[in-house]
């Protein structure tokens, strides 16, 4: 930002349910304004912008790149366009913060990292629980040796037999348990330990018949040179408290992480502060503002789209 005494203009990509929650954390960042949504559903994207002040509305992304105020995006499109939202974002020189998953491939996430890297423009991706701070809370305890993870546990579930959004309204696309729901831990895995040198392997049960896509996956992955296993079960066939349950087998302690709450092994909670999305947006917004890059870059979370890829294989090759 070359004028730091005016807000940035922050256009978001994108009028469901992750549209919402950044409009949420971004309207209150200070120095931020939400100037420009680009919608999928013109109707739908009219209701967005009048609840969260967006003085214009777009179906054309293309209209709102070429604004004056708005400075960069929050997409938050389907899974499968975040790719070619992404590149455009990219040749038009602005910066972007990119929902989870950057792609539904390794390739087009590769082709992400090389727009990123021609254009020289920030291209952050939203990988939630790398903020999140109870994750963030044990990552410095592993860091200063005072936790030593043997086995961390990871159970993600919701219930998706017909293709709603997390707020109960219909998808115009379909959710993917691999490629965005496992990739949270796969990262947050590779972070965590700083390698992604593992062993993995993947099963998945049958594919739901309209929605094409697996409902239960059984994920595993060994550390090469630590030994730490992680051990994933997900499913969109779960009735009940939905979301991603983290349990952390520990040498000194075992510690539970579900969303922004950590407890022991006593069950006492440990007091810590802030939220996940509002220290990811506000990393984006402070790296825009001082020009640095900024954490979970496109490149930083490459090593788990590789991962991905080597686990998708193995389902594939299991049948």
């Amino acid at each position: 930002m070359k004028d730091r005494s005016r807000p940035i203009g922050i256009c978001i990509v994108g009028e469901g349910a992750m549209g919402h929650t950044h409009a949420e954390v971004l309207a209150k960042l200070p120095g931020v304004r939400l100037s420009a949504l680009a919608a999928g559903d013109a109707e739908a994207g009219d209701a967005f912008a009048r609840q969260w002040n967006i003085p214009f509305v777009s179906t054309r992304i293309e209209d709102c790149l070429g604004r004056s105020d708005v400075d960069a995006l929050v997409i938050a499109s389907p899974s499968g366009l975040h790719v070619a939202h992404g590149l455009l974002a990219a040749a038009a020189g602005k910066p972007a913060l990119i929902e989870i998953p950057a792609s539904l491939t390794l390739a087009g996430a590769e082709q992400l990292a090389a727009a990123q890297r021609a254009a020289g423009v920030p291209m952050m991706l939203a990988h939630s629980r790398r903020f999140s701070p109870a994750h963030r809370h044990l990552r410095d305890r592993m860091r200063a040796g005072s936790f030593h993870l043997h086995h961390l546990v990871v159970e993600t579930y919701f219930l998706r037999r017909t293709n709603l959004n997390m707020l109960g309204q219909p998808r115009s696309w379909t959710d993917h348990l691999l490629w965005h729901h496992a990739c949270h831990s796969i990262d947050l895995a590779a972070w965590l330990l700083e390698d992604e040198d593992f062993d993995v392997w993947g099963q998945q049960g049958p594919k739901h018949a309209t929605l094409g896509i697996a409902m239960d996956m059984s994920i595993g992955m060994r550390g090469r040179r630590s030994g730490t296993l992680v051990t994933m079960a997900l499913s969109f066939n779960n009735k009940g408290p939905f979301g991603g349950f983290y349990r952390y087998i520990g040498e000194e302690d075992t510690c539970r992480v579900f969303r922004d709450e950590l407890t022991d092994g006593e069950g006492r909670r440990v007091p810590l502060e802030g939220t996940a999305f509002a220290l990811q947006d506000g990393e984006f917004i402070e790296a825009l503002r001082t020009g640095r890059t900024p954490e979970s870059d496109i490149h930083a979370v490459l090593p788990a789209m590789r991962l991905l890829e080597r686990i998708d294989r193995c389902m594939a090759a299991a049948g």
